[in-house]
């Protein structure tokens, strides 16, 4: 009896032991497993954008009045405000002022700063190990305004964005405005002699690849004497930071989007085949998987079946309302401002006692499911005072009645219609009445460096329809806070005018804007395609095409 129970006993213990070691394998096992796939590089590299590279710095543009001053004293508003915009802490911003400052090019009115204010924390670790590196390892340096100071004096200008423009036939795009060449080998215009003329109206604000296209020609020509332009054309591919494909989409959505009797397919129909069958024959696309093309498709029904096909290029768009995600997104692709059709307001003087209508929204009304909110405000709206609700439309003189009401408001509403953003925006800005946004899904352009809530009031729709809400919202802006807001929009407007010839003295207009916002994608388009091209072998078989 006694040897039946030791060696029951004996079985029980070795049993226990055997579960406790084949317990401890199995949590080394997956330990180490867990360590090997958090390092794997390719994984962290699908997390980490790409720092701004220092030849297109990051510049944020911030109010003039809110500039430091010459004297070593620091106003404390700019400060506070950007760590509310960065959801940070105050004891960051000198890192993130003194990693922008090596790499700034040296602004009159514009202060700068390194960090988007999307960056993740991951992204911010990377940034701060590469400048260790770039200041030798001296983390422990303490960074003073003089250093920053000193810095910024020493920094050289941006170098323009660096393109290659594809010598497409005119059909593509100045044939859309009538413009044919004198012989069969000439593609483009003589800018010095005849420009062509843009037919404008509503064709206007979509014009965005014209005004594109004109600046690139121009940057060739010995007129261009422009010390501060933003991009260049290049005529060899290999010294180019991005392609540039001049389909005017837009105009050719506007103009040949309907079939006739005579055709099968409409004229931009073809247009649109013909597109993707030269741009992805080019060995530019072939090398990069079109990574680093930049196709304008800023009407949102334009590229309407080409976008499908060439996505993985950089698009230049109003906005992402038609777009599926993995088309166009606001990682990938550029927004653009939409050409305004009311005339600006110069030498605006008009001040808060010169606008005595609060609210102003003229335009459709009725619109389809992703507009309801017009129409449900219209019902809240039109019976209060100092609003001016109605509807209206680009005939009987509407485009000037609508510019004459903006310049007598105080505040304009843009809201959501059939996209999530329209025209009306830069017709505010134009007008410099204060934009309220009505639109949970707009994009804006140059956000990264723009800080829209210094000249705009933003408004969830569902707190619009609350009854009561919109109106206390803009009755509590006093005259202080207004003049402010509206001193703001008289500095950034020039931001959204896209004009040609653009001069030294213009300074950042519009078509400037775009190419610096092109140029800020370029480090990223960059690593995507290289990391195309890792077995691919591109170059290749292609030099003879």
């Amino acid at each position: 009896m006694v040897e039946r129970s030791n060696s029951r006993y004996l079985g029980i213990v070795i049993t226990r032991k055997s579960i406790i070691f084949l317990l401890i394998s199995t949590l080394s096992i997956l330990s180490w497993f867990l360590i090997f796939s958090s390092t794997n590089p390719n994984r962290v590299l699908d997390y980490i954008s790409v720092p701004e590279s220092t030849d297109f710095p990051l510049i944020i543009i911030k109010n003039s009045n809110n500039l430091p001053q010459e004297n070593n004293a620091e106003s404390p508003n700019p400060e506070n405000k950007e760590d509310e915009n960065r959801g940070g802490t105050k004891t960051e911003e000198p890192l993130s002022e003194s990693r922008e400052a090596e790499n700034r090019g040296g602004v009159k009115t514009e202060d700068s700063i390194s960090e988007n204010r999307g960056r993740t924390e991951t992204e911010e670790a990377v940034s701060e190990n590469k400048e260790d590196e770039n200041r030798g390892g001296e983390t422990e340096e303490p960074i003073t305004v003089e250093t920053l100071r000193r810095i910024e004096k020493i920094s050289a200008s941006p170098t323009p964005l660096k393109v290659y423009m594809y010598d497409m036939s005119p059909e593509f795009h100045f044939g859309l405005l009538g413009w044919k060449p004198e012989r069969g080998d000439v593609v483009w215009p003589d800018i010095r002699i005849d420009v062509p003329h843009h037919p404008g109206g509503l064709n206007l604000q979509h014009s965005v690849e014209y005004w594109l296209t004109l600046d690139l020609l121009f940057s060739e020509l010995p007129q261009d004497s422009r010390s501060s332009r933003a991009a260049m054309r290049v005529k060899n591919s290999s010294e180019a930071d991005v392609v540039f494909v001049p389909f005017f989409s837009s105009l050719s959505y506007n103009r040949f989007s309907k079939v006739t009797q005579k055709q099968k397919k409409s004229q931009d129909r073809e247009l649109q085949e013909n597109l993707v069958k030269f741009v992805t024959f080019q060995k530019e696309w072939k090398i990069s998987g079109g990574k680093d093309h930049v196709i304008m498709a800023h009407h949102p029904n334009s590229m309407s079946t080409a976008r499908h096909k060439l996505y993985p290029a950089m698009f230049v768009v109003a906005d992402f309302g038609r777009y599926s995600p993995n088309v166009a997104n606001v990682v990938k692709d550029i927004v653009a401002p939409y050409k305004h059709l009311v005339p600006s307001y110069v030498n605006d003087t008009s001040g808060f006692d010169g606008r005595p209508i609060l609210l102003y929204f003229q335009g459709a009304i009725y619109r389809k499911a992703g507009g309801f909110v017009r129409q449900e405000l219209y019902y809240l709206l039109k019976e209060e005072k100092d609003v001016h609700f109605s509807f209206g439309s680009v005939r009987n003189h509407g485009i000037t009645n609508a510019g004459e009401g903006m310049r007598s408001s105080k505040f304009c509403l843009n809201i959501a219609g059939d996209t999530p953003s329209s025209n009306r925006l830069f017709d505010a800005i134009a007008s410099h009445c204060i934009p309220v946004i009505i639109s949970d899904d707009i994009e804006l352009p140059y956000e990264d460096v723009l800080n829209y809530n210094e000249f705009c009031l933003f408004v969830r729709s569902s707190d619009a329809l609350k009854k009561g809400f919109l109106m206390d919202l803009v009755r509590s802006i006093g005259r202080e806070e207004w003049n402010k807001m509206w001193m703001r929009l008289k500095e950034v407007e020039k931001y959204f005018d896209l004009r040609f010839p653009a001069k030294d003295d213009d300074g950042d207009y519009g078509v400037q804007m775009i190419w610096r916002a092109i140029a800020r994608k370029a480090p990223l388009v960059k690593m995507k395609v290289h990391r195309f091209q890792r077995f691919t072998r591109p170059f290749l078989g292609l030099s003879k095409d």
